[in-house]
């Protein structure tokens, strides 16, 4: 078995990846204010297949309560307007010419609690995925311990820093969280 370096600098990298995973669905979670990231998820019937919205399209934040889509092919603006509104973020596209402008509605109560739950969930899920990268860390270092590779002595340290490493990762998805549920109720 490698070092604990290179056994850490593996499990840090799949952990970051897990991190990375989180923004990206917090990005998604509109919290009233614009922000391009809310369509990054949205689908768009285009040339017989379902594309990422930013391959037809370019989005922009012209204000603070509205988004804005320069539709590259004019023939895909009804596709994009279409796409927008059925991709459930309670949103209502309108059409100018080759862009499509997306208000940003006020926040109800109602849906700043969706919101809230959303991002327990997604944070969940990478508490989940980080603890899924700290299991196969340990069973790396039993299985060397199997194969007499390292001591008992190495097996405690190691798995000593594998734990601390993860409960590292879980507080800095903890911190996002909060950050993200106080964005969601400060709208």
């Amino acid at each position: 078995m490698a070092d604990l370096n290179a056994l850490k600098e593996d499990l840090t990298r799949r952990m970051d990846g897990a991190l990375e995973t989180l923004r990206r669905d917090f990005a998604g979670l509109r919290a009233g204010r614009a922000s391009p990231g809310l369509l990054e998820p949205v689908r768009v019937e285009a040339y017989g297949s379902d594309v990422p919205i930013t391959q037809v399209g370019t989005i922009g934040v012209p204000e603070s309560r509205m988004l804005t889509v320069q539709v590259w092919d004019r023939s895909l603006v009804g596709a994009v307007e279409r796409a927008i509104r059925d991709s459930g973020l309670g949103l209502n596209p309108a059409s100018d010419g080759q862009t499509v402008r997306v208000p940003i509605p006020q926040l109800t109560a109602e849906r700043r609690t969706e919101l809230a739950k959303a991002a327990g969930r997604y944070a969940e899920a990478s508490r989940v995925a980080v603890r899924g990268v700290r299991r196969d860390g340990m069973d790396q270092v039993k299985a060397a311990e199997k194969k007499h590779e390292i001591g008992e002595d190495d097996v405690a340290g190691w798995s000593a820093e594998i734990q601390k490493l993860t409960d590292g990762y879980i507080k800095r998805i903890d911190e996002q969280l909060a950050g993200k549920e106080t964005e969601i109720k400060q709208v």
